[in-house]
């Protein structure tokens, strides 16, 4: 079923959960300290905490089999109430009517409430690719829903994103990405090389060879060199609804005359910083997405600068 025609809504907010009340701080060895004096250390914490801003009374769990899949918040649970065909809609949770039993007619299901959605302007430009979606710890996937409509109902999403690391002047270095003005999530914000999420079907691996040509020009064979390095989780509410995700994190070391070169038009340009300028553009009020914020955060602890 061809999709509706897409419906632009405004860039999220990138939210933050007020700072700890006990600084985190960064630490390296005493030669390679960058000057504190430039820091900010409530733009760290922000960082940080946005990637964990859920309350979970909220929200309402989306089970299926026994399987909590997601977490609807219930102004769009009430939405939800009008497809009593397809869903049970309750105080203690939502979940399919007994006749749909299988991948297949939950999937068409979906697809129908997503549609309607997206025609009424409740979701963001619609994709036409289905995630998978499954209970946060694996297992077989419940059922297949357009790209866009994954918020909405906070299933669990799948992403890869890759850290591309080389050395300018003797120091490490780090490539970063500006998103296009034109994308539906985060316009013109500051991200990871290379970040994407996984299509139904698709593996890890497969999601990240396919990612590093399309975002940075990186070949299969470049590409397969990537470390894993971290599995990072990100569950925040949002405007659409809750980003529930999780981010499989790969290190990529890069010939030192390598540039990447966008093949998709989803990035507006790539700047390569050094780690210390990623940390103070971290540290102050730069445009990270949250999950980018997040990932570089964790390739700069493996680089010598560690939170304490």
């Amino acid at each position: 079923m061809p999709g509706p025609r897409p419906v632009r809504r405004p860039p999220e907010p990138v939210s933050a959960a007020s700072p700890c009340s006990r600084p985190t701080r960064w630490s390296r060895s005493r030669s390679a300290r960058p000057n504190r004096a430039s820091w900010s250390d409530v733009g760290r914490q922000e960082r940080l905490q946005a990637a964990r801003s859920f309350d979970a009374s909220r929200f309402v769990p989306f089970v299926a089999d026994g399987r909590v899949l997601g977490h609807v918040r219930h102004d769009h649970a009430e939405l939800l109430r009008r497809f009593d065909e397809i869903l049970v809609v309750g105080e203690a949770g939502i979940g399919f009517r007994p006749a749909l039993a299988t991948h297949v007619e939950r999937s068409e299901a979906m697809a129908r409430i997503a549609h309607r959605f997206a025609i009424e302007g409740r979701l963001s430009a619609w994709r036409d690719e289905t995630y998978d979606i499954a209970c946060e710890d694996g297992g077989s996937a419940a059922f297949v829903l357009e790209r866009c409509a994954v918020r909405f109902f906070g299933f669990t999403a799948r992403a890869v994103h890759v850290n591309g690391v080389t050395q300018t002047d003797g120091r490490a270095a780090m490539w970063i990405a500006r998103r296009s003005p034109h994308k539906a999530i985060d316009p013109g914000m500051l991200d990871n090389m290379v970040g994407g999420g996984l299509a139904s079907g698709l593996s890890i691996e497969a999601t990240l060879v396919k990612e590093a040509w399309e975002e940075a020009g990186i070949g299969e064979r470049l590409a397969r060199a990537a470390r894993a390095a971290n599995t990072l989780r990100v569950l925040r509410e949002v405007p659409e609804g809750l980003h529930a995700e999780i981010i499989h994190v790969y290190d990529l070391d890069l010939p030192g005359d390598f540039a990447p070169l966008n093949q998709d038009g989803e990035v507006a340009e790539f700047r390569r910083l050094s780690l210390q300028e990623v940390a103070r553009e971290l540290e102050g009020d730069a445009p990270y997405t949250v999950d980018a914020a997040l990932v570089a955060l964790d390739c700069l602890e493996r680089h010598g600068l560690r939170l304490r």
